[in-house]
């Protein structure tokens, strides 16, 4: 098993959109709830997302989803969602639970409406939004 790049072992990393605020405001959520530490972030606009993405053998352009990169396996939409909510303490780690339930393409669904409209709904940034530095290390791109 090869690591993924910018990562150690047991690190994982959730890769999501800097320029959108619902995905910013998820990742400052998870920040806030207390996630590992052994779950680091970057913005797939990054230079570090893109070659992550590379790794994952996605496309590094126009990206439109979350990701999660876990050694060489990697999640993407409501099942990359629900694996990082598993990673929360107790008992946010329960929010995952009903998704257990739920078939991916029906989850995927939901998750495809609010990702295709989410800019419209939620707002943009007019560029990668700036990390905050109350979180020093938890992001690969500063």
């Amino acid at each position: 098993m090869s690591l993924p790049p910018f990562l150690k072992p047991g690190e994982k990393v959730v890769l999501y959109d800097g320029v959108c605020k619902i995905c910013n405001g998820w990742v400052n959520l998870l920040l806030r709830l207390k996630l590992s530490r052994r779950v680091r972030f970057a913005a797939v606009q990054s230079e570090e997302g893109k070659a992550l993405l590379r790794f994952a053998g996605l496309p590094d352009e126009n990206i439109r989803t979350i990701v999660l990169i876990d050694g060489d396996r990697h999640w993407i939409r409501a099942e990359a969602i629900l694996r990082v909510m598993r990673l929360l303490p107790f008992p946010w780690g329960l929010l995952s639970l009903p998704g257990l339930f739920i078939p991916h393409f029906i989850s995927n669904f939901f998750y495809n409406r609010i990702a295709l409209n989410r800019y419209r709904l939620f707002g943009r940034y007019d560029t990668q939004h700036p990390v905050t530095s109350d979180y020093p290390g938890r992001f690969l791109h500063a």
